[in-house]
């Protein structure tokens, strides 16, 4: 095992509750974890070549036979884009409702109807329509990224959502590297012509979404646990989040059982039970409240044996959990159930808001260059470059995404853990602020987030936004320090600016991703989508940046010095996106960084110490904090 993945082909540890695996068996397709971990990065990749099959062929061969301009090419590659938005906010949604594999696997079967039907394009306004439904295929992100949340623990998800969607994101090298490849190997050797070539090349994308499609609807299963419609009775009937309920599955310590959402220790001074304001709450069986904790609003009739289980993990694991599983005639069903979270609050929160415009920032920047890259280095170097090395260049842009944004997922889960991150989430242990509680010190270490660790998840965010956009900034201002309008700057300085700034933009969406299934866990889907769909929101501003800057920076014009000035309107375009990165990234600093860290939250730091003085004098009597959610 390094840094969470594990390369053997026995079955990942587990958390025994949830089922989630706790190392990433990056080789074991035979293992239920390590197949769904396969099909989650193929499928994304495969469903991001295809998206990006047009880009590398429009540079010249597309571009020749249809006669288009390089307007109408920044026309279609918009359109791509506002496809992939509109897929994405409805696939979040979808993800909650019908599970992310049957929805992942949806859509890579619709796309192959657009991939199969492109090689009929015989004018511009036939590439308008196919480029814009292949976009579908870009909304496979969204469930790709919530289908491995579902599979994989808290202590490993930042990097196993960073692999996947990076893996994923690699399909953008593939397709400049494979696309021109196929082209290139049917005119040389079948003696085709390239107008026919471009057209035959897309079979090789069409199967290859094919047998992914349905390798997800027969091989593989919606969650650890079973059924997707049936995980509210999980969440409703077990143990959470360990052995024992205090985090840390070491089977000793208070019993924490989720029941329907209600805290039934919570009362009001009526005596009657007061509903926590959190998704799920619990209810507590400690040592010294025994049966004087039995709620009045429900009834659990054998709670001595449940009291027994609390001071005995043996009687715990064999009586406690089964009994508490939902439907059992222990168990009845109380009259408080929890306000659900309106969409409108979610949508707003500033936790929401701060991914979704760094996410636009990362990824956005990502799509609108790589959509441009191989014109981009064919101006820089029109004498020594062709469409099939210009791409071949672009497609170490793509190619990065293997190591870069997993990378920024380790980081993301690497800073966490050093700074005391993991177990339950997003909120702390009710025993991680009692410094003088005698149960603190006998039942270990907590495994909740503390503020610290989610802070260093957030602060890597912004630094990745910060430094794409300083690299970006310096890219496009490369045009200004040549000694003439016509002069190109040299081919290996602009390449390894655009590594740099390739390697924080996909950074940054490793770490986006890191922190985001912390922030609403119980409607991941949905951020999730939205999140998805501000990178696509992101790439299609960006990219009409470049469409209506790289028609006035000349990119239309013809003569002498058309390359030269082509290359200037790239190049402002650029740096336009720079700034834009570096000024999100500042006004992203200060945003907390998970919901319960809102004003009332800072109320209750400000009482912390006040309260804590006052139930220290109880004797006998544990100290409970209860964050709002």
């Amino acid at each position: 095992m390094v840094l969470g993945f594990q390369f053997s082909f026995r079955p990942p540890p587990l958390n025994p509750p949830t089922k989630k695996a706790q190392r990433i068996p990056v080789f074991n397709p035979i293992d239920r974890h390590g197949r769904v971990f396969f099909f989650s990065w193929m499928g994304f990749l495969v469903a991001f070549w295809a998206w990006y099959t047009f880009p590398p062929l429009l540079t010249h061969t597309i571009k020749h036979t249809l006669h288009l301009t390089p307007t109408q090419i920044s026309n279609s590659n918009i359109l791509s884009l506002l496809a992939t938005l509109l897929v994405r906010l409805l696939s979040g949604h979808a993800c909650d409702l019908y599970g992310p594999r049957l929805v992942f696997a949806s859509i890579l079967l619709v796309g192959c109807i657009p991939i199969g039907l492109a090689p009929l394009i015989q004018n511009v306004t036939g590439l308008y329509v196919i480029r814009f439904f292949i976009g579908i295929l870009g909304g496979s992100f969204v469930p790709c990224q919530v289908w491995t949340t579902a599979w994989f623990d808290k202590n490993v998800v930042g990097t196993a959502n960073a692999v996947a969607g990076g893996w994923g994101n690699a399909g953008g090298g593939v397709t400049y590297f494979v696309m021109p490849a196929v082209v290139d190997g049917l005119v040389s050797k079948w003696g085709m012509g390239e107008n026919k070539a471009w057209r035959v090349s897309f079979v090789v994308p069409l199967v290859c979404l094919l047998v992914c499609g349905f390798g997800l609807v027969l091989l593989c299963e919606d969650t650890p646990t079973g059924r997707w419609k049936d995980r509210e009775f999980e969440r409703e009937g077990y143990v959470s989040e360990g052995g024992n309920g205090d985090g840390d599955g070491d089977g000793t310590g208070d019993e924490e059982v989720v029941i329907n959402g209600v805290d039934p220790n919570l009362k009001s001074q009526s005596g009657t039970q007061t509903p926590t304001p959190t998704a799920t709450a619990t209810v507590t069986v400690d040592e010294e409240k025994g049966s004087n904790s039995k709620p009045q609003s429900q009834t659990i009739s054998d709670t001595e044996s449940t009291t027994t289980a609390a001071r005995n993990p043996d009687v715990e694991k064999a009586e406690a959990v089964p009994t508490l599983i939902p439907g059992s005639p222990n168990t009845t069903t109380t009259t408080n159930t929890p306000v659900p979270i309106s969409i409108s609050t979610i949508l707003l929160s500033p936790q929401t808001l701060f991914h979704t415009l760094t996410y636009a920032c990362s990824f956005g920047s990502e799509l609108a260059i790589n959509s441009i890259l191989a014109s981009y280095f064919l101006s820089v170097s029109p004498s020594s470059l062709t469409q099939t090395s210009a791409s071949n260049y672009a497609a170490i842009f793509g190619f990065l995404n293997f190591v870069t944004r997993p990378a920024g997922g380790l980081i993301s889960d690497l800073v966490y853990n050093l700074f005391g991150g993991g177990g339950s989430f997003p909120l702390p242990s009710p025993n991680s602020r009692s410094s003088s509680s005698s149960s603190s010190s006998s039942s270990g270490t907590t495994n909740s987030p503390n503020a610290k660790s989610l802070w260093a998840r957030k602060l890597w965010i912004s630094t990745c936004c910060l430094l794409s956009g300083i690299f970006l900034l310096l890219l496009g201002l490369l045009s200004s320090s040549t000694s003439s309008s016509t002069s190109n700057p040299s081919l290996g300085t602009v390449i390894a600016l655009v590594i740099l700034a390739a390697i924080f933009l996909e950074a940054g969406n490793g770490a986006n991703f890191g922190l985001l299934p912390f922030i609403w866990p119980e409607r991941n889907g949905l951020v999730s989508g939205v999140t998805g769909a501000g990178g696509n929101l992101g790439g299609v501003m960006f990219a009409l940046v470049f469409r209506f800057v790289h028609v006035h920076g000349g990119g239309n014009g013809g003569g002498n010095g058309a390359e030269a000035q082509q290359r200037k309107g790239y190049e402002k375009a650029i740096w336009i996106l720079g700034v834009i990165n570096l000024v999100v990234g500042v006004l992203g600093v200060g945003v907390w960084p998970v919901p319960t860290a809102t004003r009332s939250t800072r109320r209750t730091w400000r009482t912390w110490r006040r309260m804590g003085r006052k139930q220290q004098g109880e004797k006998g009597e544990k100290r409970r904090w209860w964050w709002l959610w």
